[in-house]
């Protein structure tokens, strides 16, 4: 497993995170149900075996499955917090919500601290990011836990990028975004106009975190609608995992994970570099 530096952080993270949503939201991307033995089983193990093959980066929010996301993260690094970076989420319009969320998630952690707090946000608008900012507002109870030490750094999510986007990294109060991108998903990084938010993230010294790197199964069912004598022909998992992997500005991409297996197949794909590309010789038009 490889290791990147997560922004202005002075955390290390394996390229490839644990992603939580998958274990707490039912049905998601398949059938499950997070409140069964079974589900508090497979994650468990799931949890430990990425730690024992070197994933340190752990993310999950209050939103999956109203809490039980992070509850079966607690369970699977119980006597392992010490290796383990441990991302989750908040929402509300003002520090007090803040303030009940970031208890609720130590509880359910089982932790102390939270290595990273993030705004869990969608797509953006003007009056959104007014009231995260506002004195009073989102941002003042994440930066009231931070400096009470239940919290080390502050990021948020985005579905996209768009101007109110723009404006939360232009903001500078935050270590860390998490955007979703992929093979289809491309706007975040557009390396033939060296435009987009990741390099707007990178610019202020974020940390860039990819949500959904392989296209949460859309891109494979496309090629299963079109040509489907493709899907035995190339490991679309790795390779869409190796595509996104391959972003130099990226820190970690986070993908789901519900059983030793799935673990696997996601720290084979880091450790094979065949599949990585020069993303500038991608995007090149003219020669």
């Amino acid at each position: 497993m490889e290791y990147r530096r997560l922004g202005r952080t002075d955390l290390r993270v394996s390229e490839v995170g644990f992603g939580g949503a998958p274990a707490g939201l039912r049905n998601y991307l398949g059938s499950w149900e997070p409140e069964s033995d079974e589900a508090t089983e497979g994650i468990t193990r799931a949890v430990r075996r990425a730690i024992e093959r070197g994933i340190n980066y752990f993310d999950t929010a209050p939103g999956y499955g109203g809490g039980r996301g992070e509850e079966l993260l607690g369970l699977g690094l119980r006597g392992q917090r010490e290796r383990a970076i441990v991302a989750t989420k908040v929402t509300g319009d003002d520090a007090d919500a803040v303030r009940r969320s970031v208890e609720r998630s130590l509880t359910l952690l089982g932790t102390g601290t939270i290595d990273l707090l993030q705004y869990h946000g969608g797509w953006y608008t003007e009056d959104q990011v007014r009231t995260i900012l506002r004195p009073g507002g989102a941002l003042a109870g994440m930066r009231a836990a931070r400096d009470e030490g239940l919290v080390r750094h502050l990021g948020f999510t985005a579905e996209g990028p768009n101007g109110p986007a723009s404006a939360l990294v232009a903001s500078g109060a935050f270590d860390v975004l998490q955007i979703c991108y992929n093979v289809i998903f491309q706007h975040p990084y557009d390396p033939s106009r060296r435009a987009g938010i990741i390099y707007e993230a990178a610019a202020q010294g974020m940390g860039i975190v990819a949500m959904r790197p392989m296209t949460s199964g859309t891109f494979q069912r496309w090629l299963g609608m079109v040509a489907p004598e493709t899907l035995g022909q190339v490991d679309w998992h790795r390779a869409t995992l190796a595509f996104v992997l391959s972003n130099p500005l990226l820190s970690v991409a986070i993908a789901g994970m519900r059983s030793p297996d799935e673990v696997d197949a996601n720290v084979a794909a880091s450790e094979d570099l065949s599949m990585r590309v020069d993303l500038d010789a991608l995007h090149t038009r003219y020669v």
